[in-house]
């Protein structure tokens, strides 16, 4: 029986260039009057300025992870420019996005996308936010939706000052110390009190430059009682030189608020994604992450939850695809410290042509957290047998109440089936399809392939399981 060859992913729809000309570029490097050069041309507060020079002191002081995921020797800051910026002001009407910036997003259906299903989008192109708009129903029940920066130009700066890098610290590892150092662009999200959002927000982040680096900030505040689902998408042209992406996501959802966060990242395959996540619940919040993770050429990625409220809950839905080149260490952590929380881990993960997949689950019960439920599913499909899918599962349960469990399979496809399958009557390719398919269904369907063409394009390929 012939091997089995599933195809990557049509990334044509991704790879299309456009050039430089007229563009802002900072040399290449970290040195402290880069740092000031960001803060001077944001006009920010001296306070922001004082935490990017601490974040960049940090970061040197800091050493590289050693032995613990994927290797990031190919990674040279010395040849990575943090800030690349076409020439134009932030638009809220897309007819003022300059044509070539707009040729971009036409391409990926991110206006389609907010025509057909958003309440607000925001785009951003390599460093800078290049338009953004939110549906006046949206800002008639006072939800703030903008770029960060505008924000902290604004009635809100407290409220970033306050909630800005505490989830994620400058010292909780050596790339959130170079994000607080350079970080530029990203969302400012406020729901107040009770207000239920009835259809989502995006963002999306398109790294164009070569050689440059990504560092958006996503603050979003849903205060008590709120409701909110905020979709985040993200694409790269491939390269033959490093590009890095080092954003941060920061959210605080209040008693009794529900947030939903939607995530498909497909980086080209000279990326290194080094991206940080983190929530904190306060009592009866439910948080929800969905996430699908498709490119970079390594990646290393735990979304984080801190279940700080007594009866608050997480969830966590993903699927990674692992292809050729690819070594994508993904995963999720989540921090059990309130009494009668619970959380429910469930992931799949494909690899072929050599991909390497690492899921990696920590969950922490701690001694407060009473009659605490966590349950942890992993399940791997691996297309050849060149490929190779890890589970590294981490539980550390202080409290005898508490009930966590963990399970994993890893497996490859079966010739039974296939056979089993080809004897009812389908071609070994269409068994082969259905495989693919029944495995990855029940993740695929919770994602948001219905807000933008770039996501559905994204998808197809890999959750068909296209055969060749």
């Amino acid at each position: 029986m012939s091997k089995t060859k599933v195809q990557d992913v049509d990334r044509s729809m991704y790879d299309f260039i456009k050039p430089e000309e007229g563009y802002e570029r900072f040399e290449d490097g970290l040195t402290p009057e880069i740092v000031r050069a960001i803060s001077e041309k944001k006009d920010e507060p001296d306070w922001m300025l004082e935490l990017r020079l601490k974040g960049l002191k940090k970061y040197h002081e800091m050493s590289m992870p050693a032995n613990w995921g994927p290797s990031i020797e190919g990674l040279d800051m010395d040849h990575i420019s943090t800030y690349v910026s076409p020439k134009t002001e932030q638009a809220s009407s897309w007819d003022d996005v300059p044509e070539d910036v707009k040729d971009t997003f036409e391409k990926l259906g991110i206006p389609e996308a907010e025509r057909s299903y958003l309440a607000g989008v925001g785009a951003q192109y390599d460093s800078e936010l290049v338009y953004h708009s939110m549906q006046d129903s949206a800002a008639k029940q006072g939800v703030v939706y903008s770029g960060i920066e505008e924000a902290l130009h604004g009635p809100f700066e407290d409220m970033i000052r306050e909630h800005f890098m505490k989830l994620v610290p400058i010292t909780d590892h050596k790339f959130a110390a170079l994000h607080a150092a350079v970080w530029s662009g990203g969302s400012f999200v406020y729901v107040p009190e009770g207000v239920q959002m009835e259809y989502p927000l995006q963002s999306y982040f398109r790294l164009n430059a070569k050689g440059a680096g990504q560092f958006e900030h996503t603050l979003i505040i849903v205060e008590p009682g709120a409701n909110l689902h905020f979709i985040e998408g993200c694409s790269a042209p491939k390269y033959n030189v490093a590009n890095l992406h080092a954003g941060c996501v920061e959210l605080f959802v209040g008693k009794g608020a529900r947030l939903r966060y939607s995530t498909i990242e497909n980086w080209s395959k000279n990326m290194y994604n080094l991206n940080t996540k983190r929530s904190r619940i306060e009592e009866d919040g439910v948080m929800e992450w969905v996430s699908g993770s498709f490119g970079s050429h390594v990646s290393y990625l735990y979304p984080t939850t801190i279940l700080a409220g007594d009866r608050s809950s997480c969830e966590f839905t993903g699927i990674t695809f692992a292809g050729k080149t690819q070594n994508l260490d993904t995963g999720c952590k989540v921090i059990l410290n309130g009494k009668d929380t619970k959380a429910s881990v469930s992931t799949k993960s494909l690899s072929k042509d050599g991909g390497i997949s690492t899921f990696r689950s920590s969950i922490v019960v701690n001694k407060h957290a009473e009659n605490a439920l966590a349950t942890v599913s992993c399940q791997s499909l691996m297309i050849d047998d060149i490929s190779r899918s890890d589970t590294i599962p981490a539980m550390d349960v202080r409290c005898q109440s508490a009930s966590v469990g963990h399970e994993a399979t890893i497996g490859s496809i079966s010739d039974d089936t296939v056979f089993y399958l080809m004897s009812r009557g389908c071609s070994e390719d269409e068994a082969r399809t259905m495989v693919v398919n029944g495995f990855a269904n029940p993740i695929s369907k919770e994602l948001p392939l219905e807000y933008a063409a770039e996501m559905n394009n994204l998808i197809k390929l890999e959750m068909e399981g296209a055969i060749g």
